[in-house]
């Protein structure tokens, strides 16, 4: 194993150490389904441009944004194709609709929807709401976090081109 791939199982193994017994894991499952492909921010940006009509195009490139972040995350998946966490103390406890871990399309999809929507709903609670999904990747055992660390490069950047064009292409 190498350096790094020995401290990821490492952080994978006291995370889930950590939380075993805890309300985390059953959280974290939660939160999986909603960020599964996207579609709960899709639907999130949906509803938002449907209810709050003064802040429309910032809900509507929500959505854009984490879907095309999720496209953009499976691109990178089938490109790199590393495997998901298999060792010894680490356990899956969601399922996964591939074996390919990196980025996470989870962590990429929320950071996306995330940074756009922060101009609605506050940077404190875009912060929140992505680094709890990029943490319960990792709680349950779907990703190394190096993984979730690239998801959230990738939909920061997805996120930011989307925010630009939500407010008429400023940054």
């Amino acid at each position: 194993m190498s350096g790094l791939h020995e401290l990821e199982v490492r952080a994978l193994r006291a995370v889930q150490s950590a939380t075993a017994g805890t309300a985390a894991p059953s959280i974290a499952r939660g939160m999986s389904h909603v960020g599964e492909h996207s579609i709960g921010w899709v639907a999130l940006g949906l509803l938002g441009a449907a209810l709050d009509r003064r802040h429309r195009r910032t809900w509507l490139a929500t959505a854009g944004a984490a879907f095309g972040a999720h496209a953009a995350a499976v691109v990178v998946k089938r490109v790199v194709r590393r495997r998901r966490p298999r060792a010894d103390g680490v356990e899956a406890l969601v399922s996964t609709p591939s074996e390919l871990s990196f980025p996470s399309a989870h962590a990429t999809s929320t950071t996306a929807a995330a940074v756009v929507a922060s101009g609605v709903v506050g940077a404190p609670a875009a912060a929140l709401l992505t680094g709890s999904m990029a943490a319960s990747r990792v709680v349950l055992g779907v990703h190394y976090p190096t993984d979730v660390a690239a998801g959230i490069a990738l939909g920061g950047a997805v996120g930011l081109a989307a925010r630009a064009w939500a407010r008429g292409g400023r940054p």
